[in-house]
């Protein structure tokens, strides 16, 4: 069973930049497309961006797009999300995921979760 922890959360204002990270315990890794999901209090789980096994393709939700990067390096086990021009509303518990194939299909298909990492932008 992979494990999943998320680092990188924190509080920043509006503008500015983080970066996530995504660290997956095991082999399996490169196999498996990754994703990042996000909870914002009161609502449910959403999706928010996808990358294939290789890094080759990427997917993003349309509020993120142009200010969020995907990105994967098979060779440490990670993940990453850069978010940039951050607006309030991106507050959120970000997730990662592992995928259950190596290409995207659905954003159902994830079957292991990390436990999350707070993400909070002011105003």
């Amino acid at each position: 069973q992979v494990q999943l922890v998320e680092s990188g959360g924190g509080l920043v204002q509006a503008g500015g930049s983080l970066r996530l990270s995504c660290l997956a315990s095991g082999r399996t890794f490169s196999s498996y497309a990754m994703g990042w999901f996000r909870q914002a209090p009161g609502k449910e789980r959403e999706f928010v961006a996808a990358i294939t096994w290789s890094g080759g393709i990427t997917y993003y939700t349309t509020s993120v797009k142009g200010r969020f990067t995907i990105s994967r390096d098979n060779a440490k086990n990670t993940l990453y999300l850069q978010m940039s021009s951050l607006k309030p509303e991106d507050t959120a518990v970000y997730y990662c995921a592992k995928g259950r194939t190596p290409a995207y299909y659905s954003q159902t298909d994830f079957g292991s979760w990390g436990q999350g990492t707070q993400v909070t932008v002011s105003s």
